[in-house]
């Protein structure tokens, strides 16, 4: 059960119900919070973290587009989180890292640079039962009519929490029009991302995915683009038009939760064959590196000994 759960939390480990902070704090406030959002893994040796040292160096990166100081080294994180795991005795859940500003603030900015960090773990399937985790064999997108935020206008590849007030509002749009997950488009036109997934196409044996720049840039989509590369699949990155979601034999979504999610509707258009046989490979390929059991990624792994 979730309130079971041991929280760290600037410094000591605490129950569930006490890791909180004043509503007035500013990052509740002004949404100046940022995160990570880390995957882990049963094994047959033992637990493993997926990309961990990755999730750590785009969380200082975050903080450095905000101007917030977090108050641990990278490898000060590695063992906070190693340790939240371990106390928790979970081997298969997520982990979620979240730093902000705790003071009560009215003004825009933050009273001091300095940020807090709490660590989350959970494992969804015992502690999040109204949470949707379950991996469906493919499920529906339809095209936003909201955009992604131009990157003149804020910091896109910072994981902050006011960046997902975008991806909110356009997933409630495809619910309202019967669709699971909503694919934006950039402030010119192009393909972007989801909410919270990345968006890949296949088309004549090609994989393809936006460029960096408009969209965060997602470890999963990073990992999903190197076991590509592993297997000699064609890659193109790049700045592509909404028409190729019409013309694409394969489409899929990419996410810490679900490396690799088949989309088998887009819009009106029904994709045949879903998922198709280059998401087969890819998916089949992460889930071995997840597992343990694909040595040429096994740096990916950071185990929970």
């Amino acid at each position: 059960m979730i309130d079971d759960r041991i929280v760290y939390m600037n410094g000591v480990f605490v129950a569930w119900k006490d890791a909180q902070v004043h509503i007035m704090s500013h990052s509740l406030a002004r949404a100046s919070a940022i995160f990570e959002v880390i995957s882990l893994h049963s094994t047959p040796k033992w637990p493993m973290i997926f990309r961990l040292k990755d999730h750590i160096k785009r969380l200082f990166k975050s903080a450095e587009l905000i101007n917030m100081e977090l108050p641990l080294s990278h490898n000060e994180f590695y063992a906070k989180v190693e340790e939240t795991v371990r106390r928790n005795k979970i081997e298969h859940g997520m982990i979620k890292i979240v730093a902000y500003f705790p003071q009560i603030a009215f003004d825009i900015l933050p009273p001091q640079r300095l940020s807090d960090v709490s660590i989350f773990v959970a494992d969804p399937s015992k502690d999040i039962p109204d949470a949707d985790f379950t991996v469906k064999s493919a499920e529906s997108a339809c095209i936003s009519k909201w955009r992604k935020p131009d990157p003149q206008t804020v910091p896109v590849e910072a994981k902050v929490s006011a960046n997902y007030l975008n991806g909110m509002i356009s997933k409630m749009e495809a619910n309202q029009r019967g669709f699971e997950h909503a694919i934006m488009l950039d402030t010119q036109g192009f393909i972007a991302e989801c909410g919270t997934n990345s968006v890949f196409l296949v088309k004549d044996g090609c994989l393809m995915t936006a460029t960096l720049g408009t969209i965060l840039d997602s470890i999963t989509r990073r990992s999903v683009l190197e076991a590509a590369a592993f297997v000699g699949i064609e890659t193109y990155i790049g700045r592509l038009t909404p028409e190729l979601l019409f013309k694409a034999d394969e489409i899929f979504l990419s996410c810490t939760p679900f490396k690799v999610h088949p989309i088998n509707k887009i819009e009106d258009r029904e994709i045949e064959i879903t998922p198709g046989p280059l998401t087969d490979k890819l998916s089949a390929l992460l889930n071995k590196i997840t597992e343990g059991r694909e040595d040429h990624f096994k740096n990916w792994l950071y185990p929970v000994e």
